[in-house]
C-alpha cells in the first residue's frame, strides 16, 4: 500500500468543492484511460471569475484528492489568471502539486484528469460566450493532456 502524505490524505478524506452546480457556466466530464475513473467539473464564473467552482468523481485516493486540491486553489481567481499563462496545463499540475506537497511517482496519471475536466469545463463556457481564441487554445491543451494519457498507456502496456 502507498504511504500518502498528511496533506493529499486531508483532501481525500475531507475532500472541498464536492458536489454540482445546477446550470453550471461550464461543465467538464473527464476520462482517465490510464484508471478509468472519471472526474467531472462544474464552473460557475462572474466577470471573468471563478465565483464557484465543484467536482464529483469516481476514482482513486490521487484522483479525488487532485479534484478537490484543483479546485480549492482555483476558486476565486480569474481565468485569465490562468490562460495568460506561457504553460497553462503546467500551471495547472503545479497547482495541485503545490496544495498536495506530495504525490507518489506511480500516481502522476491521476492528477490530469482534473486538469483535463477543468479544461473542458473552461471549453464549454467558453464555447457558450462564443470566445473562439479561448476555445481554440484550449483544445490544444486537451491535446496535451491526451497525449499525455496515450504515453502512460504504452508505458503501462509495455510492463
Amino acid at each position: 500500500m502507498t504511504d500518502y502524505h498528511q496533506k493529499l490524505l486531508d483532501h481525500f478524506l475531507n475532500p472541498r468543492n464536492v458536489g454540482d452546480i445546477p446550470n453550471p457556466d461550464g461543465f467538464g466530464k473527464a476520462f482517465n484511460p490510464v484508471n478509468q475513473y472519471e472526474t467531472d467539473i462544474y464552473l460557475q464564473v462572474r466577470e471573468g471569475r471563478i465565483s464557484d467552482i465543484k467536482f464529483k468523481s469516481f476514482g482513486c485516493v490521487v484522483t479525488i484528492a487532485a479534484a478537490s486540491a484543483l479546485t480549492t486553489q482555483l476558486k476565486g481567481k480569474t481565468l485569465e489568471e490562468i490562460f495568460s499563462n506561457k504553460q497553462p496545463l503546467n500551471l495547472l499540475f503545479i497547482i495541485i502539486q503545490n496544495e498536495l506537497e506530495v504525490v507518489p511517482p506511480e500516481n502522476w496519471h491521476c492528477p490530469p484528469a482534473a486538469a483535463q475536466a477543468f479544461l473542458l469545463a473552461c471549453h464549454d463556457y467558453y464555447k457558450k460566450i462564443h470566445d473562439e481564441h479561448h476555445v481554440m487554445k484550449i483544445e490544444a491543451l486537451l491535446k496535451e493532456v491526451q497525449s499525455y494519457f496515450e504515453k502512460r498507456l504504452k508505458e503501462q502496456n509495455a510492463q
